[in-house]
């Protein structure tokens, strides 16, 4: 069998080791699906759901992002098709861009917190803006809330943040 067919095998079956073993094996991560369009695994691996398996696809040079992400065959398109928030959250922290007025199933803190990690982690596309002064924005000091999640004040401060541009 080739290892194309185990490695789409493997995605739809959601096994990680497998798929690991196929592109280990030089299976190319950006399969073509046969009319001249790359990203066959990571649109599988979106449409089942399947978000640890998009991780390791990205981390080995799928592309998440599309010219325009509104396409049928786009990762983020697929996931959402398949009503797989889970996986459109993934493809948001791994720096897929979401469509102005797309719905994605994730509420707007959830997808605000996917895309700040994003931009933490060096994941996005930085526009290109003029620079604008911000205003002061108060530090919390947390250091007597050990173990406080901490992700929704970040959000909610860089949503003010943004409103105030």
């Amino acid at each position: 069998m080739s290892s194309q067919i185990m490695l789409i095998k493997a995605i739809r079956a959601g096994k990680l080791t497998d798929v690991k073993a196929a592109l280990d094996a030089g299976e190319p991560v950006e399969l073509d699906d046969g009319n001249g369009e790359p990203g066959l695994a990571m649109g599988i691996a979106c449409f089942m759901g399947h978000a640890e398996i998009v991780r390791e696809l990205a981390q080995r040079g799928a592309h998440v992002n599309l010219a325009d992400n509104r396409l049928p065959t786009s990762p983020l398109s697929m996931a959402i098709r398949g009503k797989r928030t889970e996986v459109v959250r993934t493809l948001l922290e791994l720096g897929a861009t979401l469509p102005e007025g797309m719905e994605c199933g994730l509420t707007e803190n959830e997808v605000m917190i996917a895309c700040w990690k994003a931009q933490r982690a060096g994941l996005t596309v930085q526009e290109e803006l003029e620079p604008v002064a911000l205003p002061d924005i108060e530090e919390i000091d947390m250091t007597g809330c050990a173990g406080t999640d901490t992700l929704v004040l970040e959000a909610d401060a860089l949503r003010m943040a943004k409103d105030m541009r």
